[in-house]
């Protein structure tokens, strides 16, 4: 995927993880689209471990679902380590 398809990737999949999610998590637009992009490195490699696809190499439904579960899994890491607390 070219550079813009993954700022577009990351974008979707991080505003879904964040709607998802309950809480108010900090960041702006660029934290966003950095969490999404994150979160399909994060789904992707889950996915090629667990044998249940090839990994995120196409902008489809399925790359944005497996970002959204990637983000959303570093959403509950973060949580997890900051105390589900707002650090400024």
């Amino acid at each position: 995927m070219s550079i813009i398809a993954w700022i577009v990737v990351g974008l979707i999949a991080g505003l879904i993880a964040k709607a998802l999610m309950p809480g108010n998590e900090p960041g702006g637009i660029i934290v966003t689209i950095l969490l999404g992009i994150a979160g399909a490195f994060v789904g992707g490699f889950l996915a090629v471990a667990l044998g249940i696809s090839d990994g995120v190499n196409n902008f489809d439904l399925g790359t944005i679902v497996l970002a959204v579960v990637g983000a959303m899994l570093l959403l509950v890491v973060y949580r997890s380590i900051s105390g589900g607390r707002l650090r400024a």
